[in-house]
């Protein structure tokens, strides 16, 4: 990848422009999207096909009321059961449907709710998704921090009292290289007790270098598991290749990882399609690896910077609440992390019924942790926002906010020996 796809002056380079053009209009010049690159590791897994065969037969609008009232009685949910709780028929059973989530979060996660924080270490980016702040056609100021400068913000961070954190990059091997987040995990054990990643996919190998160097878990958003919808959202870039992207989370628990997370981001295609996808993934792979810790995200789009390709689906919050429930019912063991993409009304009331995960002290730019967290200026140039959010508590006003809801925040329940 060229650097005039890493420029910050108020035009692209005219080669690039055309190349953007080209991309958006004439399919014809994309690579395939099903098709592995160079370097890509290739695994022997049925996961996929399981996965797609039943979002592929989800017929959502047949499933009646009587067939939720069901769902709602049995004590332990089916696939077929999840496919009702999400269905347009269990949207009146949603007081029912909360209930039964609420019972099943406080059987095993009691009053407890889990705080972390996102680190954006690099917003250089490879790929061309139109949806996406960082894609890189987008006119924004781009930034890498140097490992001085992510030791500072991880600093700052962890005396606020965080003892969680997530490292982000854009999804660039050539700004952000394995080497570089495996250093930044080695800095980040130094400060923090539990260290999770989202960035670019990698082979199962190289997870396994970075667990060594420090991350506990891999969090990874396919964005939605539509092909089809895939194909038109992600038009350059390693991103583009979507079984590749889908197989992740098995190749990071290959290579040692503690925990994986899975998220669709909801709005992109079918919210309901995508939502079952998202469960039956976990599901699976829970099956497959029933040692490994396993989360789920319940993301909507949220504006970005110069965004006017993207047309998303509404998904109300009714609609999201809707999904955590049937996700609570059917995972029953699993975490649910629920963003600063949504607003704090929304979080305070989710983490009460299903959810058991929130971040908190939230900054999707790149570098401005002093800035935001003391007032004072650092004095360094700052790299634009991934998205904006939306719930902009600090880590002291989140934790205090959930002892007033009578929940217990946790900050890390796991230790090495």
């Amino acid at each position: 990848m060229k650097n005039d796809f890493y420029i910050d002056s108020d035009k692209l380079s005219a080669k690039a422009l055309e190349r953007k053009h080209q991309l958006e209009n004439d399919a014809s010049c994309r690579t395939s999207h099903m098709e592995y690159m160079p370097g890509m590791e290739r695994i022997d897994s049925d996961i996929l096909d399981s996965v797609i065969a039943q979002m592929n037969g989800y017929d959502y609008d047949r499933y009646t009321a009587a067939d939720v009232e069901s769902a709602l009685t049995h004590e332990v949910c089916t696939i077929e059961d999840l496919k009702a709780l999400l269905s347009p028929a269990a949207e009146p059973y949603l007081e029912r449907m909360a209930a039964k989530a609420r019972i099943e979060t406080r059987k095993h996660f009691g009053n407890t709710v889990y705080i972390f924080t996102p680190l954006y270490i690099a917003n250089y980016c490879e790929n061309y998704c139109v949806y996406c702040g960082f894609n890189c056609y987008n006119q924004i100021n781009r930034m890498k921090l140097s490992l001085e400068q992510i030791e500072h913000e991880m600093k700052i961070i962890a005396d606020t009292g965080m003892e969680e954190i997530l490292i982000l990059t854009g999804e660039s091997r050539e700004k952000s290289n394995v080497e570089y987040i495996g250093e930044a995990c080695k800095l980040a054990r130094k400060y923090f007790r539990m260290v999770g990643l989202e960035v670019y996919p990698l082979n199962s190998g190289e997870y396994r270098y970075l667990h060594e160097c420090g991350a506990d878990y891999v969090t990874v958003f396919q964005e939605t598991y539509d092909s089809d919808k895939y194909e038109t959202l992600h038009l350059m870039g390693h991103k583009r290749v979507w079984p590749y992207r889908f197989e992740s989370q098995e190749r990071a628990l290959m290579g040692g990882m503690r925990g994986v997370a899975f998220a669709a981001l909801l709005g992109l295609s079918d919210f309901r399609r995508d939502a079952l996808a998202s469960a039956l993934h976990v599901h699976y792979l829970q099956r497959k690896y029933p040692h490994a810790e396993m989360s789920l995200s319940c993301p909507r789009l949220r504006p970005i910077i110069n965004n006017d390709k993207i047309n998303p689906l509404d998904v109300h919050e009714r609609q999201l609440c809707q999904i955590i429930c049937a996700y609570r019912i059917f995972l029953p063991y699993v975490g649910i992390t629920v963003s600063s993409r949504e607003s704090a009304q929304f979080r305070d009331g989710i983490v009460k019924i299903a959810a058991t995960k929130v971040s908190a002290g939230v900054s999707t730019g790149i570098g401005d942790h002093e800035s935001k967290y003391t007032g004072r200026e650092c004095g360094e140039a700052e790299g634009d926002e991934q998205f904006e959010i939306n719930d902009d508590r600090s880590f002291d006003k989140m934790y205090g906010d959930m002892e007033k809801e009578g929940l217990q925040p946790v900050l890390n329940d796991y230790i090495y020996i």
